[in-house]
């Protein structure tokens, strides 16, 4: 890592006291080298970083880093404090800090940096010489691999990696030289590691496996999914491996390889944690003869994070949200589609074209209501698909291709107990469920083949529809009927709060899964639209539209709170505001948390309770301003877009005015502009 740091890039004596000041702290003497532009457009790349994943990892280590436009070398900084920050670690304070930071598009440049101090982080030797050091330019030689490596036994940077070179990003870690098991054959296991953004965890794992492995005396290679792609393994490595261990956060790719082995499936702080436990756990797999069930189809869903189906128990809530995405993610489309093309038809025939005779019995060309009738049956037929596709996708992602089947037919039999919306999600949930007690049931190889295409969806899809139809439809569906009649009967003061809750959490995470568990609420009540449903669809499409209207607004008027690629976003979240898109505000909540989000929120509570109060409807989806004109209600709609969005920007300059005028001690302050650690 020649070139990298040099002793001005050093500090031994690091006074922040949270990881937002650490990094401006170390990211100001990158500035003073030269190496980073513009130190808030910097910070905000950090901070957007941080966002998606903590980065602290166990032992005392914290490893803020990003790729930014702002870099114009790769740079490494180094911390070490004396009382300790939060980066989000476990097991507690880092004391040891590295900022790191490449050009943007630099993947190789970043992916090399990160991947070999993560290597180097895994030795104890080297981390004790790093709190031991007194003087920077010492410290720096060490972190360049210039100063001799301490005598650890078996160092991986000596044995595996050229000094000052990581391993090409992607490429499958070294095989680990084992001693033998007693027989002249070791015990070998393939691993494949990953997490969210495929660089620092995804190597510390590899490292830790492949080291537990060595001291074992067991034969482990990985393979590392990283952000810039991977190399595979040799596929006769993987037929000769005994077992197979995936310490993983995101879904692994083309795991059909691994088809037919014993399969330990865990997070990836697990790999890094604990590998002599996955090991061991492995090895009594492979002595019982367990066989994992890996899907024939490959791939699968993509997961956002979370570890695969037999992740750690603690992974529960996050596989959950997972599944549940998925079946949204896939069913948005058909809403969408189905119900804009409902909305238009209301605009040109009128809410009583619904009970028109079908358009292939009954069609003229010169007749405005029979385009009218076309648009609404077409959109009605888009929307007859929103309960299945929602079920048979969350079984998708649960288990897979296999799952599929019994999904759609479980939510085609929902639709037909008039279980609705709630009666999707559990079908989902159920043929999952049983997908995947199936896949667990030992078989003989020869029927392996069909055991996807025939046997599963075959068991699995009678199981379910005994489920939905004689055990819990009905209960489902009285329960749909309740919540119906609930919303019907909303006025006043109830009314109003619901359209609070909605709003809060529209504007919590702005795209985030409560902000989709709102809106999936509101679209599913679209599949049978009554007076309540159509009032919570115009609530929650109201405040999704305010975070970004309102950082555009916030933006325009006190320009001088905001950075130059702020005011920039700025012009773009108009647009996107305006659009329905709430992901707009998410540079600015990244960048400062603590007031942006708490300022969105409030505009959004606002909104949705005063859409909710003026008796607002919806029929549409989506669309923003740009399906107004199917509102009802529309200019008290505008009112409380209006309204909201002048709450939020007022905050939003309030909070942001008085931080910057508040007197912050020296070496810690933080722009308001350049708001680092957003909460992950």
């Amino acid at each position: 890592m020649s070139e990298l740091i040099t002793a001005e890039l050093v500090d031994l004596d690091l006074s922040a006291a949270t990881k937002d000041a650490a990094a401006r702290s170390l990211a100001e003497r990158m500035v003073a080298a030269h190496r980073v532009t513009d130190l808030d457009g910097f910070l905000a790349d950090v901070a957007a970083r941080e966002a998606q994943m903590p980065t602290g990892l166990d032992g005392g280590i914290g490893i803020p880093h990003c790729r930014s436009e702002h870099v114009s070398a790769p740079t490494l900084a180094f911390g070490r404090s004396a009382r300790g920050i939060d980066f989000g670690a476990a097991d507690g304070p880092a004391d040891l800090i590295f900022l790191i930071a490449a050009p943007a598009g630099a993947d190789d440049d970043h992916l090399t940096i990160l991947s070999g101090l993560a290597r180097r982080l895994m030795d104890p030797e080297f981390t004790a010489a790093l709190r031991a050091g007194d003087d920077p330019g010492t410290v720096a030689a060490l972190i360049r691999g210039e100063e001799p490596a301490p005598e650890t036994g078996a160092a991986p940077e000596a044995a595996d990696v050229p000094e000052g070179k990581a391993p090409e990003a992607g490429a499958p870690e070294r095989t680990a030289s084992p001693a033998d098991d007693g027989d002249g054959a070791p015990f070998r296991i393939v691993a494949v590691t990953s997490c969210p953004t495929g660089i620092a965890h995804t190597y510390m794992a590899a490292e830790s496996l492949t080291a537990a492995g060595r001291a074992e005396g067991v034969e482990v290679t990985v393979e590392t999914q990283g952000s810039a792609g991977f190399s595979k393994l040799d596929p006769a490595v993987i037929a000769a491996a005994d077992a197979v261990i995936w310490a993983h956060d995101v879904e692994v790719r083309e795991k059909a390889r691994f088809r037919g082995k014993p399969l330990v499936d865990v997070g990836v702080k697990a790999g890094i944690n604990r590998p002599a436990e996955l090991i061991a756990e492995a090895r009594r797999k492979a002595e019982r003869g367990e066989i994992a069930a890996v899907p024939e189809g490959g791939d699968g869903p993509e997961a956002g994070d979370g570890g695969g189906s037999g992740a750690d128990s603690a992974h529960f809530g996050v596989r959950l949200r997972t599944y549940l995405m998925s079946g949204v993610s896939y069913m948005v489309p058909f809403v969408a589609a189905g119900g804009l093309l409902i909305a238009l038809s209301f605009a040109i025939g009128g809410y009583e074209i619904a009970d028109a005779k079908s358009v292939a019995d009954h069609f003229v060309w010169g007749q405005a209501d029979s385009w009218a009738a076309l648009l609404n049956q077409i959109g009605s037929a888009a929307f007859g698909f929103l309960v299945p596709v929602l079920a048979g996708y969350i079984a998708y992602g649960m288990a897979d291709r296999p799952a599929l089947v019994p999904g759609f037919v479980g939510g085609a039999i929902a639709l037909t107990v008039e279980a609705g919306f709630l009666g999707g999600l559990v079908a989902g949930l159920l043929a999952g469920a049983v997908v995947m007690a199936i896949q667990r049931v030992p078989v003989h190889p020869t029927l392996r083949g069909i055991m996807p295409v025939l046997v599963i969806p075959l068991i699995a899809s009678a199981v379910v529809g005994f489920l939905m139809f004689i055990v819990v439809g009905k209960p489902i569906a009285a329960l749909q009927g309740a919540l119906t009649d609930w919303l019907n009967g909303l006025s006043g003061s109830n009314a109003v709060i619901l359209g609070v809750v909605l709003g809060l959490m529209m504007c919590f995470d702005m795209g985030g899964p409560l902000n989709k568990v709102a809106y999936a609420f509101a679209v599913g009540g679209l599949a049978d639209p009554t007076d309540g449903s159509l009032k919570v669809m115009a609530a929650v499409m109201a405040a999704g539209m305010v975070p970004p209207l309102a950082l555009a607004l916030a933006t325009t008027v006190r320009k001088k709170l905001f950075t130059k690629t702020e005011r920039e976003n700025g012009r773009a979240a108009w647009v996107l505001g305006a659009s329905f898109i709430t992901e707009g505000a998410i540079p600015f909540a990244a960048a400062d948390p603590l007031r942006v989000i708490p300022s969105v929120m409030a505009g959004g509570a606002v909104t949705g309770a005063l859409s909710m109060a003026f008796g607002c409807t919806l029929r549409a989806p989506h669309g923003g301003i740009f399906v107004v004109p199917l509102i009802g209600e529309p200019f008290l709609y505008l009112l409380a877009i209006a309204a909201g969005t002048l709450v939020a920007t007022a905050l939003v300059v309030l909070l942001k005015g008085a931080r910057r005028k508040a007197a912050v001690p020296a070496g810690e302050a933080t722009a308001p502009e350049a708001r680092v650690g957003a909460a992950a």
